[in-house]
């Protein structure tokens, strides 16, 4: 399992450095343009991030539901009960990166919308600027 999460943190960081690249000033248009095409491209394979984010969180769910309860001091012994807080500290930090990545699939999408918006109506101008 620890694979899929290091897979989910690649991805993770994929969306944030693409999510920082689209947001640079316009003065590095050469870049940006490349950026958002490439961003473009690869907004569909990165839409299987939202099933497998999902699947990872069923997967904390079933581990949270089928796990031996440990509630008192009595029935477990000082090992087993620092193995179950240590189960859910990792199990609160895959939720993290889980909702971490499903806010930057999201803000990649809305960020990468809006800056095609911005190209499109920049050439728009461009071209009305040149009738005239």
């Amino acid at each position: 399992m620890a694979l899929e999460w290091v897979v989910l943190s690649y991805v993770a960081a994929a969306e944030a450095t693409m999510v920082l690249l689209l947001t640079l000033p316009p003065t590095l248009n050469p870049l940006r343009k490349g950026v958002i095409s490439v961003t473009r491209n690869l907004l569909k394979p990165f839409l299987s991030v939202v099933p497998f984010c999902l699947f990872l969180l069923l997967d904390i769910y079933w581990k949270y539901e089928t796990r031996p309860s440990c509630k008192s001091s009595v029935s477990c012994t000082p090992s087993e009960l620092m193995r179950h807080q240590k189960s859910a500290i990792k199990s609160q930090r895959n939720g993290l990166l889980i909702a971490a990545a499903l806010m930057l699939y999201w803000m990649l999408f809305a960020v990468t919308r809006l800056a095609v918006q911005e190209e499109r109506l920049s050439e728009r101008v461009v071209r009305l600027q040149n009738q005239d």
